[in-house]
């Protein structure tokens, strides 16, 4: 340890006795340590500031997947296909020849894309946004820690305790077994198993 700054004490001291009375010199050498480093309270203010941060950031990004966003790309998958405009112009000839065909480009305008919103639901979106965020979290662990499950490539979505299974599977009897994993995770309100069984 180094010690930054020495102090000398000197003090006076009369003793007095019946018989003498007499002066005393003490001296006394106070040493301060030098002083370096982070204190124990900043360490601690650090690490609760990154654990919170941390914490944020793993929220922000679980409530930004949600089934919505599924919702519009399948929308715009459904729209039919603008239908190019032939227009065939027949010139009358005094020879045999064949007939001249026009094709006209299509529209260059494009329809504005569907944006489909989730209804606003009365009872605090963000409420049911973080207890489905858990709920998704639960299934995806339970999936993920059962071997059989995990290599169906079941897939498991949530939307206000309704969970939607999409996948395939070899038997009725495991479409059923992944039905009740998931009817057992708290906070499942519904389940609609779109699971597709394929034999052979």
């Amino acid at each position: 340890m180094a010690f930054e700054d020495q102090e000398a004490r000197k003090s006076r001291v009369v003793v007095e006795t019946p018989n003498s009375r007499r002066e005393v010199t003490q001296s006394e050498a106070v040493r301060y340590p030098e002083r370096t480093g982070i204190s124990g309270a900043t360490v601690g203010v650090i690490v609760i500031v990154a654990v919170a941060l941390v914490t944020i950031l793993v929220l922000f990004l679980l409530s930004g997947q949600s089934p919505a966003d599924n919702s519009n790309a399948e929308l715009a998958t459904q729209q039919p296909a603008p239908v190019p405009q032939t227009t065939i112009i027949q010139q009358p000839a005094p020879q045999q020849q064949p007939p001249v065909i026009i094709t006209q480009p299509a529209p260059a305008t494009q329809q504005a894309p569907i944006i489909v919103n989730p209804p606003a639901s009365s009872g605090g979106g963000a409420a049911a946004e973080t207890g489905d965020a858990v709920i998704q979290a639960a299934i995806d662990k339970r999936i993920g820690e059962d071997p059989t499950l995990a290599a169906m490539g079941v897939m498991a979505t949530v939307l206000n305790g309704k969970v939607t299974l999409v996948g395939t599977a070899k038997s009725e009897a495991l479409k059923s077994q992944i039905e009740r994993m998931v009817r057992s995770v708290k906070g499942v309100k519904e389940i609609d198993n779109q699971v597709v069984v394929i034999t052979g």
